[in-house]
């Protein structure tokens, strides 16, 4: 099943860990209809821009499999709303870093965290976007502090 242009469904709720532990990683139909709205509004103009294809490292997750990886409860992914992208060492050219930035100047969306990394690239890019909350903009930067991952606003503009 096709989200968007250049985007499968498979490429969305593929997850090693579900896999492993025998978690069913199905989408309802308002997770499928949300993850429509995400390819549409998010994925393929990303993959248009850039013109290669742009890698998903977490996409769905149902509530056992966020469960599992210890993922917040209040997860975008778990609705469907939500894709991690990491594009370094992938397509030559592209970066994590022009993702992010790609995002945040051209792109409805309700959360986008700059992802651990360093001051010049995080190590993924988190989008998510919500109907209804498109326009929220909230920007953050996920880092580690004292083991625990802990969320700052962006500050870097």
């Amino acid at each position: 099943m096709k989200l968007s242009k250049n985007l499968s469904l498979s490429e969305v709720i593929k997850s090693n860990t579900a896999e492993r532990k025998g978690i069913d990683n199905s989408p309802n139909e308002t997770h499928l209809n949300n993850l429509k709205y995400l390819a549409e509004q998010v994925f393929q103009p990303i993959r248009d821009y850039f013109e290669v294809p742009i890698y998903i490292s977490s996409g769905y997750r149902s509530l056992s499999l966020n469960e599992a990886i210890g993922g917040s409860p209040r997860s975008f992914h778990s609705h469907g709303m939500a894709l991690d992208l990491d594009q370094d060492g992938r397509n030559k050219g592209v970066s994590n870093t022009e993702v992010f930035y790609f995002i945040k100047e051209n792109l409805p969306f309700s959360e986008l965290i700059w992802e651990f990394g360093d001051e010049d690239k995080p190590d993924w890019v988190h989008v998510a976007i919500a109907k209804g909350r498109e326009n929220e903009k909230k920007i953050k930067i996920a880092e580690k502090i004292d083991g625990k991952t802990k969320y700052k606003v962006w500050d870097r503009d």
